[in-house]
């Protein structure tokens, strides 16, 4: 039961994401259904539509967006501040992590931080470059999936379907993604400023419901 506690964000969490992803997976195929009805075309199994451009493409433009968000905004923070919010770091403050040499030696210090200079470069930044690999992954299955759904449509329209480096400039990818992205950096925005005014007792996302609203930081 500790481990249970330890860990229930990242279990509720996932829970959710298991019941959101199978949601969208069987309410998805039942769409295909209706459209494969509409058309006079066989209809899809379960198990073809899982594999199928379209529910893929769909699933990785969805990740494509978050993981974008998170890695700009895990950077931005490191750079830019925002006063009074509880997403930003404090700029009256010193630098958390100035001297990384020195706090390697602390007892309780990861132990790539006693590996050289290059591994505290590399492991003080894995954060945000690990986002940004999987921002880039997702595009990449997102671009190609949806460049093979695009395909399929034009045959079976009797046009000519594009390759999947000439779908990477048709307009209809990149409205997918900037569709999500602007979403995601608007909520962002959103959580930013509101953090200032208004609280949420007890969440480490939220200033101290006591804490004047020009306090910035956790």
């Amino acid at each position: 039961m500790r481990a249970i506690k330890d860990n229930s964000l990242t279990i509720i969490l996932l829970l959710l994401f298991a019941g959101s992803i199978l949601g969208q997976w069987l309410t998805g195929w039942h769409v295909a259904l209706e459209d494969a009805v509409r058309h006079g075309a066989p209809a899809m199994s379960l198990s073809a539509y899982t594999v199928s451009p379209e529910f893929l493409s769909s699933v990785f433009e969805n990740w494509e967006s978050e993981f974008l968000q998170m890695s700009a905004y895990v950077v931005l923070t490191a750079i830019l501040i925002q006063r009074g919010s509880s997403e930003s770091k404090d700029p009256d403050k010193p630098p958390r992590d100035a001297d990384l040499t020195a706090q390697a030696q602390k007892p309780d210090a990861p132990e790539i931080l006693r590996k050289g200079r290059l591994a505290r470069a590399l492991y003080s930044r894995s954060l945000g470059t690990v986002l940004f690999i999987l921002f880039l992954l997702s595009f990449v299955l997102h671009w190609t999936q949806s460049a093979h759904a695009a395909a399929e449509e034009a045959k079976e329209h009797g046009e000519a379907p594009l390759s999947t480096m000439a779908y990477l400039g048709d307009p209809q990818l990149w409205f997918e993604s900037f569709q999500n992205w602007q979403s995601e950096f608007l909520s962002t925005a959103v959580l930013v400023v509101l953090s200032i005014f208004l609280r949420q007792r007890e969440s480490p996302e939220s200033k101290p419901v006591a804490a004047p609203h020009s306090h910035t930081g956790d």
